[in-house]
């Protein structure tokens, strides 16, 4: 079986990062919705071009239709798709808020089929390598956990994710990948307490946050600013054996953006020199006056196990790689932040 895949929206998520990882995964781009035809067909030299959704749902025969537009169409071009019987992958996030998912969550158990969001970050190499060490306990009994996404772009760009009425700011962009991360390592918090800013000048949208969460006696902590030139680390999570710490950003973002093949060898394979370190303390040390540090072996990030994963759920009928109720707990983790911060208190979650 070859699967048929109908994209919407072929910017720069749906161009460089969604359709090379669909062909990666056996899967065919047969028909594209977008404004920039020349630039979807040299990517995709063999789909039909679209003006609208809606004459792609009526023109081909599609088994999946990936969302890959702003943020404010996801919910209602999702449900156009399931009810024209196609398999679905969103784009995170899934919606703007757990009311809208909610509505989705309905209308996919209506329609029994496929529905997915693309959470890639599950992938990256630096967070399968954190979780190989929590899996081998290597880090003891955590304390904390913090992650961030740090940048610099001081100034504000003419694009949808820096505009309200398309549902931009980076709580919704980025935020969906560390509270992702977070649910995934250690499940729902206990509360949440959260500042979401805009700090540049002519900013409409939120471009920096700070989110603490407890869960028991862990302490989290995510992040971004939009105005980091020396970026803090990308993970700091201390246990009771010893701190892993690592610096950068994955490497498959900036591969797809070269051109580079999904199926190559050394796709997402990081060089040693981005490896993290671990600090260990000896067992039973009162102090850290004796601890060692040492490399740490990243593993490879491998983006394209998602639409694997989702390939072989539309064809044997087994789960998706992301549900939509494991979407709707981050954003349900969103909302409480967003209201955190306008209302100046924590939210108890349990």
């Amino acid at each position: 079986m070859t699967v048929s895949v109908g994209m919407a929206g072929f910017g720069f998520s749906g161009g460089t990062i969604h359709a090379p990882l669909i062909r990666a995964a056996g899967m065919c781009v047969e028909a594209i919705v977008t404004g920039r035809p020349s630039q979807a067909l040299s990517v995709c030299p063999d789909a039909r071009i679209f003006g609208d959704l809606t004459e792609m749902l009526e023109g081909h025969d599609l088994d999946l239709v990936v969302i890959a537009t702003p943020n404010h169409l996801h919910v209602a071009q999702a449900t156009a798709a399931l009810l024209a019987g196609c398999h679905v992958v969103i784009d995170k996030p899934a919606a703007l808020d757990t009311l809208q998912v909610d509505e989705l969550i309905s209308v996919a158990k209506s329609c029994d089929l496929k529905i997915s969001v693309f959470h890639n970050r599950r992938w990256d190499s630096d967070f399968l390598t954190l979780e190989r060490l929590l899996r081998a306990d290597a880090l003891g009994a955590i304390s904390a956990f913090e992650t961030r996404w740090d940048r610099f772009r001081p100034q504000v760009a003419e694009r949808w994710r820096e505009n309200r009425d398309s549902g931009g700011g980076i709580l919704l962009d980025l935020g969906s990948h560390l509270v992702d991360q977070a649910l995934r390592l250690f499940g729902r918090p206990n509360w949440v307490q959260a500042s979401v800013v805009a700090q540049r000048s002519h900013a409409t949208v939120d471009d920096a946050f700070e989110i603490l969460m407890m869960k028991g006696t862990l302490l989290i902590k995510l992040g971004v600013s939009s105005l980091a030139p020396a970026p803090a680390p990308r993970y700091r999570v201390h246990g009771s054996r010893g701190t892993f710490l690592k610096d950068g950003l994955d490497v498959q973002e900036q591969q797809l953006r070269d051109g580079r093949d999904p199926l190559a060898v050394d796709f997402g394979c990081e060089p040693q020199s981005r490896w993290g370190t671990m600090t260990a303390v000896n067992s039973g040390a009162a102090t850290a006056a004796n601890a060692t540090t040492e490399p740490v072996t990243s593993e490879r990030g491998c983006w394209l196990e998602y639409y694997r994963l989702m390939r072989a759920s539309i064809e044997s009928g087994g789960p998706v790689p992301v549900s939509l109720e494991e979407a709707r707990e981050t954003i349900g983790i969103l909302d409480a932040a967003r209201r955190s911060s306008a209302e100046g208190r924590r939210i108890d979650l349990l």
